[in-house]
């Protein structure tokens, strides 16, 4: 185990948790300004003494004060509005959606749960902060006993806030190093890789940054207060101001320091990137010219598989899986009974409801261009007017999930978890390269084919990243979301990666490391900012074991395992692979040790029974899936 930073050990016991439940994900939903335009902040007048009582609230709070600091911190005391509270008022309801964080100024007021009593409070307060992540339902009711007042927060204006920060934060990285004269000739798309390595340091007055005759091996951009640069026997020979670069040599090659650079009053401010980090990303280059970036696969289009079959071919045979847009069913050919495929059925008027068609498309789009042996395939959509209908790839050997649970220790041993990570890893090896993100990884989302291997399914969240590198919206599970993700602060495929160390350690102990017993989500959105270091391992997790978990969960990601020169590569190349035959598990010669023992092509033993779904959904007309 290890505790502030140092590693103990002995034998590890994890906490005893409820019996494990399939996780639903959180529904991603539309962030504003993800492209980047930024409308005008609210701004909402208040006393000094009122500014303070919100500050306090914020910093008290466990979860907040690690999501909301500095700049976003002001913009966010400045954006909360007042709120008269009248006695019997309900602030909250269960099992409602929220948008709102509140801040209490004044009253007293009730907990409920279920229309019982659990808790009365007076004192300032805050509640409802995770409608500030995401559409996420109340688990409590909180109702006022006498008149009171409460400080406000909307959702879309507390995103607008770390969006726009962000954002705003990254184009003015881009412009930096975009205006140094040295590195502008590398182009836009390494410029923006380079910014995505870069640490913020500050440097008190007085302080020599580098010092003339040193070697270097770190490069600074400024960006906020000014240096001093002095040379020896000349004296001052100039002032550097935010956005002036210098020591960019050293990341070429060990540079010998020409000038002295002095912090000025109050202090500086440097984005910082160390050579190891460059080389470790880019490689040993000794010329700008020779930066590149790993050019993205294209998709390649080809003849589309059973397009000719028509949804009126079709006999369903069984439910294989519910989920919380529709179902999936086990469906058959009516005259070709070899032709055996899942038809997954999602309910229209729900996706409209949750603003999902952008997924949904995402979904259709992605899937469908996907062909890899790790990858359920998606042959073909149909929609009338209550579904949209997706005919996939069958994969009878059920799913990742049920398997684990029926484990005798509710565990894989590693040679098996090696086999299922190695699964997970080249289907994620398939989507980067082609600048897809996942963003879903977990055993409910893996399935077990005929010849059993794991493949990925289920792209409702799966997302190409455009231009910018990085996308805002929340998406995932809440055990195995990365901490850039809880944060707001924008991200790309490493959050894969943060997801597959996740994984790892759950095939190995039979959890996330990052599971609590809290349905609110809260304690487990607090442990993942925590970090994996504070987790304890088992015994039984070996050191080769834990060290990938340990690469993978970096909260900097930029540092994760995967995310250097050498790419997911550098994970094959772990320890915990060696010996693995990577070329003959590619081409699926590998024998698995979850083959299924099917009796037919619509063996249905490995899957659960489901009771017949008799909720048909209204009509939905509004013309958004044209193209299904």
């Amino acid at each position: 185990m290890r505790i502030c930073g140092k590693k103990s050990s002995g034998n590890v016991t994890l906490p005893k948790l409820p019996a494990p439940q399939r996780r639903s994900a959180i529904v991603p939903f539309p962030v504003p300004h993800d492209d980047g335009s930024n409308s005008e902040l609210p701004i909402n007048s208040k006393e000094e003494s009122d500014e303070d009582l919100i500050r306090e609230a914020i910093e008290r709070n466990d979860f907040l004060n690690k999501i909301i600091s500095g700049k976003r911190l002001d913009d966010v005391i400045n954006a909360m509005y007042n709120k008269e509270i009248s006695a019997k008022d309900t602030v909250i309801k269960q099992g409602e959606k929220g948008s709102h964080m509140y801040i209490s100024a004044k009253g007293t007021y009730q907990i409920l749960i279920k229309n019982k009593v659990v808790n009365e409070f007076s004192d300032v307060r805050v509640f409802g902060e995770l409608a500030l992540l995401y559409n996420a339902k109340r688990l409590a009711t909180i109702k006022a006993l006498t008149p009171g007042r409460v400080w406000v927060l909307d959702r879309n204006v507390y995103q607008q806030i770390t969006v726009g920060y962000n954002i705003k934060k990254q184009d003015e990285i881009m412009q930096f190093l975009m205006n140094n004269e040295r590195l502008k000739v590398v182009g836009k798309e390494a410029l923006q890789e380079v910014s995505g390595l870069l640490k913020s340091e500050f440097f008190k007055a007085g302080t020599q940054i580098v010092r003339q005759g040193d070697k270097g091996n770190k490069f600074y951009i400024i960006s906020a207060g000014t240096v001093t640069i002095t040379k020896d026997g000349e004296g001052v020979v100039g002032v550097y101001k935010k956005g002036d670069c210098f020591g960019e040599l050293a990341l070429l090659k060990e540079d010998c320091r020409q000038a002295t650079v002095t912090a000025d009053a109050p202090g500086v401010e440097c984005l910082t990137l160390t050579r190891k980090q460059f080389v470790d990303h880019f490689g040993d280059i000794k010329e700008w010219e020779y930066i590149n970036v790993r050019p993205q696969d294209s998709f390649k289009d080809g003849v589309t598989e059973h397009e000719d079959i028509d949804l009126r071919d079709l006999k369903i045979i069984k439910t294989l899986g519910v989920g919380g847009f529709g179902r999936v069913e086990l469906v058959q050919h009516k005259k070709k009974s070899d032709l055996v495929f899942a038809l997954k059925y999602l309910k229209k008027i729900d996706i409209v409801m949750q603003h999902q068609q952008e997924h949904v498309y995402n979904e259709k789009n992605i899937q469908m261009a996907c062909k890899s042996p790790f990858i359920v395939r998606l042959y073909r959509t149909y929609k009338d007017n209550k579904y949209i209908y997706l005919l996939m790839e069958s994969c009878l050997g059920g799913d990742l999930w049920s398997l684990l649970q029926k484990q005798k220790l509710r565990r894989f041993d590693e040679k098996e978890a090696r086999f299922i990570a190695a699964c997970v890893l080249e289907s994620f090896d398939y989507l980067h390269s082609r600048g897809i993100i996942y963003r879903d990884l977990k055993p409910e989302n893996l399935l077990i084919a005929a010849n059993g291997y794991i493949k990925l399914t289920d792209f409702g969240f799966a997302k190409k990243i455009s231009s910018r590198g990085k996308t805002f919206t929340f998406a995932g599970t809440p055990e195995y979301v990365a901490p850039e993700i809880v944060l707001n602060r924008g991200h790309d495929r490493s959050v894969d990666y943060w997801a597959f160390g996740a994984f790892i350690f759950e095939l190995l102990t039979g959890r996330t490391p990052f599971r609590t017993d809290d349905s609110s989500h809260m304690k487990t959105y607090n442990k993942i900012l925590s970090g994996i270091d504070n987790v304890p391992f088992p015994s039984y997790v070996n050191l080769k074991a834990r060290h990938i978990v340990e690469k993978l969960c970096r909260p900097v990601p930029s540092e994760r395992l995967g995310m250097q020169k050498p790419g997911i590569k550098s994970i094959k190349d772990h320890k915990w692979f060696l010996g693995f035959d990577w070329l003959k598990f590619a081409k699926c010669e590998m024998p698995s040790p979850f083959k299924p023992k099917l009796k037919s092509p619509i063996d249905t033993q490995y899957f659960d029974p489901f009771k017949k779904d008799n909720d048909i959904p209204p009509d939905e007309l509004s013309g958004w899936d044209t193209q299904f």
